[in-house]
């Protein structure tokens, strides 16, 4: 007699699976850059991230969120965060892979774009440790301003120690950074911060507020405050050199839609010191490396969140029957998950050029463009295509244990964070006052001119709209998105396969496409690019 309590027609877990050595996408991306095949540390954290270990602390780490302890039993401040165990693994392993700040000290070729992949694949374990690693990682070239607090920051944000303990900087064997700009009263309008900064001696006093200071259990902050000169940025430490707590009063933990395992919080300063980081005046202009090199992070982590939607998709429709056979073998199906493959493909291949970019000294101009145009893109198609993978999976998908959900809450974050879209579109706009923005968006672009009439087209089309001044600015997001498009196109026609490139430019740019996700045209051949989103 048949066991009526067996379990059939279910997907196996997805574990043991390397998600580097298995991602031909992301291989096809780095090759152009740097040969990084068989690379052993890409290939330890791709197996690690594939691994039921990984998968085992990645739920447990947003189910059990952080706690803020603003006091101890004796009434004394100590405002910290306490972080499931979890969490700690989490970070361990990122931190031990370098994928914090390590690529500004290293001697290897490509760093950058090796940590690029590396932080990609690690995000798709878990997205929201991945906050205090890109800080970290960011709050190098603005620390550059200033060679004595460069020489004293940069060699412990680049170490690969996970040091907790609360102790001053140069007691530690590594440290991690954080970031405060956004107050009440103006959010993304920093140059709106009433936070005060006073000379005091070779100090400043801060005396203020900040309204999301991300990672607030972290060793050290970038923060905008009002100098007597005007808006300045200031390196703000947790502990001071003598041992002592620099004033941080943490105010609450914000209770978020989603990055649950990250703490994210509002601080009041109250003669909290700080040490002037650039001129006094220039707190925007010095602060904004810090923001590229996180918008960097946003478009590699919405990338990581497509990959990983995307091959839970996969996994599921080929493991689940319906309809008298595999639901991966379903001609609607295999237009959806082709659909779906191509979107994340064009994100990694646009995600890693920019990567790149960090390690040619020569393409500043281009990533003055190019970061702004990703991180409005990438981070916008997200929630609509992590939405449209978690469908995939049907009412399996709806459900925790799937981590889809995970997944589905973190995705419009990126698009939030350092700048919305409108300030990603405008913050296009205003590269585009430079000529050598425009003349580095045309040479990337230029690249494949005459390989594809249809994108040719476009690119006419974004030239065409860039002479109606007028309308800039309520164009803005249009034109940002054709912008996007079309160095993706771009991108996969030199890098990718002629069945990959021919499918994004036919729906996405010659408008052969129904809008959603699965509307694809008829003649693609959707068996032959599944093949390769998995090798």
């Amino acid at each position: 007699m048949a066991d009526p309590f067996a379990v059939t027609n279910q997907a196996p877990p997805l574990r043991g699976v390397n998600f580097f050595t298995r991602d031909v996408p992301l291989g096809d991306a780095l090759r152009p850059y740097a040969e990084l095949a068989g690379d052993p540390g890409l290939t330890r954290i791709g197996e690690l991230a594939g691994s039921e270990e990984a998968r085992a602390h990645a739920l447990p780490a947003n189910q059990n969120p952080p706690v803020l302890r603003t006091h101890d039993r004796y009434g004394n401040r100590i405002d910290e965060v306490e972080f499931h165990p979890s969490w700690h693994w989490l970070m361990e392993q990122a931190v031990g892979f370098g994928l914090q700040a390590a690529p500004w000290t290293s001697d290897r070729p490509a760093p950058h774009l090796r940590r690029a992949a590396g932080f990609y694949l690690w995000s798709q374990v878990e997205p929201g440790h991945g906050c205090p690693i890109s800080m970290s990682y960011a709050a190098v070239p603005a620390l550059r301003a200033d060679e004595q607090l460069a020489a004293e920051w940069v060699p412990r944000l680049a170490s690969t120690e996970y040091d907790v303990r609360r102790l001053p900087a140069a007691a530690k064997g590594g440290v991690l950074a954080g970031m405060g700009m956004t107050e009440k009263q103006g959010g993304s309008d920093v140059r709106a911060n009433l936070t005060t900064a006073t000379p005091a001696g070779d100090v400043y006093q801060l005396d203020g507020h900040k309204w999301f200071c991300s990672a607030p259990q972290v060793d050290v902050f970038l923060v905008l405050a009002q100098a007597p000169d005007g808006l300045s940025c200031f390196v703000v430490p947790r502990v001071l050199a003598d041992g002592n707590r620099n004033p941080f009063a943490l105010q609450r933990l914000k209770d978020k839609l989603g990055n649950r395992s990250n703490a994210s919080s509002e601080v009041e300063f109250h003669g909290t010191i700080g040490y002037r980081l650039g001129d006094e005046g220039a707190g925007v202009r010095t602060i904004i490396e810090m923001v590229a090199a996180t918008r960097l992070d946003c478009v590699l982590g919405s990338s990581a969140l497509q990959r990983r939607a995307l091959v839970e998709a996969i996994w599921h429709t080929r493991h689940r029957s319906a309809f008298g056979g595999l639901l991966a073998d379903k001609p609607a199906m295999q237009n959806v998950l082709t659909d779906l493959a191509i979107e994340s493909e064009a994100a990694t291949a646009l995600a890693m050029r920019l990567a790149a970019a960090v390690d040619d000294q020569r393409a500043a101009a281009f990533r003055r463009i190019g970061l702004p145009l990703a991180k409005f893109w990438v981070c916008k198609r997200t929630p609509f295509m992590v939405a449209e993978a978690l469908e995939c999976l049907g009412g399996n998908g709806y459900v925790e244990e799937s981590g889809l959900p995970l997944l589905y809450r973190e995705s419009p974050l990126n698009s939030i964070w350092e700048g919305s879209g409108n300030v990603n579109a405008l913050d296009v706009l205003r590269a585009l006052q430079k000529p050598e923005s425009l003349e580095a968006w045309l040479l990337e672009v230029g690249t494949v001119q005459g390989a594809d009439a249809r994108l040719d087209t476009a690119v006419e089309g974004v030239l065409q709209a860039l002479a109606d001044h007028h309308a800039a600015e309520a164009g803005a997001r249009r034109l940002a998105a054709q912008m996007a498009l079309c160095l993706q196109a771009s991108l996969l026609i030199r890098h990718s396969t002629p069945e990959v490139a021919d499918a994004f430019v036919a729906s996405r740019l010659a408008g052969d496409w129904g809008g959603v996700f699965g509307t694809l045209p008829r003649t693609t051949p959707f068996e032959r690019i599944l093949e390769r989103t998995i090798g």
